[in-house]
């Protein structure tokens, strides 16, 4: 089959962009259709070669939606033609309602210059490696954020929890993440969990040079482990910085919803957030992200990085625990329920106000600034040949929430807590003091949001140096109650003008309940009730985002 080149830079493609690649190929199921194909430093134009006027059926495609571009010879021995496909994710208007969402199209031609079948393949390599290529350079990036690079080729372990949220975790990476991880050329280790903690103690004896990220699919509960897990290591200090990516399969999928929020797109739910957060996976960009020492009066020493909540948020996380069968809204249906017989609680509540955003601490390695590009993306192979998938009888991590957290015998590993001093001595004299109150709830943010659809600190992002400390004091109404909490599905609640409740930024905080019974939370999870306190560490961690 005849194929045209132009040098890159003759000529432009709509008149816009240098035109790298241009060639004339047959469709795959038919070799009588032709189209020409024109490759620029942005996107990839396919038309369909035909009589009719020139303009007629052009699809063009945007290489900052592309994944990545696969050559391969065919099942057919005796075809001398080669293929190459790519893969893009756009958004694209939804079937049956308004918004847009990440679809997925696959473009696949046959190249055939002569009957020399090597040739042909060295083609559509070409094709391959230049898409992939110029795709790279489109990757979303945020301003006044550095990145840093995964190494090459990446190798990623996978932890699922196949009964987080509705128990479908395991059926969506069959049916979206594993073809998509491929597609990418993405090299993979898919570990079910068995039981509570294994992901905690994998991460914590396993040698993670043979990985180049650590990717979690669940809720929130299994990336709390992963944390954890990393900073009871000896090596903690490197341990840490490993690239962390979330993918939702869970209830709440707060961190999952803060990522494709921080990527400045608009709300999505369930299965469409999932192609969203793969996408961005796929990507690959790699920040910082701040994480949060917790220390309670039993020496308990835990790190989080979404929240830790007290009262209203923390009852309703616990509580809905018997909806689980129902997914996200188990939630609402867990706040209703709430809300019809409303808690108070009683305690004290101190806390290190922060005048300005905090810079990652000194003694956090920096990301080279270099590098702001870095992608997640490896040279093409065959999946079959490249992962181990155990797939090992399983229980929920997030049955029935018993204490966890506790670590191996020893001294608490970490960054020190150069903000706080023990429990049982009064806070420093820089400190903020809320007089004996009242609580309905004591909520402190550190992402922005708290669930796929509750946006509680809007104005957070993943390395701010900074803990979003909400609280709600005891004489609010519930139906006040329940408009925040409507209005937090936009990020709006503190538009609502209620006195009853307080918003402040802080670098540290400590929370005395005096009440006899009750519920704290860290990341969802339940913690030993009584005094605690908690300080930022900022961009301690690395996070697969943008």
């Amino acid at each position: 089959m005849d194929q045209k080149k132009t040098e890159p830079g003759s000529s432009h493609c709509n008149g816009m962009s240098q035109v790298v690649l241009y060639g004339e190929f047959t469709a795959t199921d038919n070799i009588k259709v032709r189209y020409s194909l024109c490759l620029t430093e942005l996107d990839l134009t396919v038309q369909k070669i035909t009589s009719a006027t020139a303009g007629q059926s052009k699809l063009v495609f945007n290489l900052r939606d592309c994944i990545g571009c696969q050559a391969f010879k065919g099942d057919d021995s005796t075809d001398v033609g080669a293929y190459f496909s790519a893969f893009f994710y756009p958004f694209k208007k939804r079937w049956m309602s308004s918004g847009v969402a990440r679809q997925r199209v696959e473009q696949c031609f046959r190249v055939e210059l002569g009957q020399d079948p090597f040739a042909n393949l060295e083609e559509a390599q070409q094709w391959a490696r230049t898409i992939n290529e110029y795709s790279a350079h489109h990757r979303p990036h945020r301003e006044g954020v550095l990145y840093s690079q995964v190494r090459q080729p990446c190798r990623v372990m996978l932890l699922l929890n196949p009964y987080s949220g509705k128990g479908q975790a395991l059926a969506l990476f069959n049916t979206h993440i594993q073809r998509m991880l491929t597609e990418a050329g993405i090299l993979y280790t898919l570990v079910i969990t068995e039981r509570q903690n294994h992901a905690r103690e994998l991460v914590r004896e396993a040698d993670l040079s043979q990985w180049d990220a650590l990717v979690i699919m669940s809720g929130d509960g299994l990336l709390f482990e992963v944390v954890n897990g990393l900073m009871e290591r000896e090596d903690w200090e490197t341990a840490i910085q490993t690239p962390l990516g979330i993918l939702p399969g869970g209830s709440g999928n707060a961190l999952a919803a803060s990522v494709h929020h921080y990527a400045g797109y608009q709300p999505l739910l369930s299965e469409e957030l999932l192609l969203s957060c793969g996408f961005l996976l796929c990507k690959g960009l790699v920040s910082q992200m701040d994480l949060v020492s917790i220390n309670t009066s039993s020496n308990q020493r835990l790190f989080s990085f979404l929240s830790l909540a007290w009262g209203f948020v923390a009852d309703v996380d616990i509580e809905s625990e018997k909806y689980r069968y129902v997914g996200a809204a188990r939630f609402t249906v867990g706040t209703l329920v709430r809300l019809a017989c409303l808690r108070v609680y009683q305690g004290r509540l101190a806390y290190l106000p922060a005048e300005e955003a905090v810079h990652p601490a000194e003694d956090t390695p920096p990301l080279p600034p270099s590098a702001f590009c870095a992608s997640l993306l490896c040279q093409p192979s065959k999946a079959s040949s490249n992962q181990n998938t155990f797939h090992n009888s399983c229980n929920s991590n997030n049955a029935i929430k018993a204490r966890r957290g506790e670590a191996p015998a020893g001294a608490p590993r970490g960054p020190r807590d150069s903000l706080l001093v023990p429990l049982e001595q009064p806070v420093p004299g820089d400190w903020t003091v809320v007089e004996e109150e009242d609580f309905v709830l004591v909520l402190a943010m550190y992402q922005s949001h708290l669930s796929e659809d509750m946006m509680a600190a809007p104005d957070s992002t993943l390395q701010d140096g900074l803990i979003h400390l909400y609280y709600i004091k005891a004489g609010i109404s519930r139906t006040a109650l329940l408009r925040l909490f409507l209005a937090m599905e936009k990020g709006t609640h503190m538009a609502c003008d209620c006195p009853h409740i307080v918003y402040v930024k802080v670098r540290a905080l400590r929370l005395e309940p005096l009440s006899p019974k009750g519920v704290i939370t860290v990341d969802g999870e339940l913690l030993d009730y009584g005094p605690v306190q908690a300080q930022v560490h900022p961009g301690l961690a690395r996070l697969v985002c943008v």
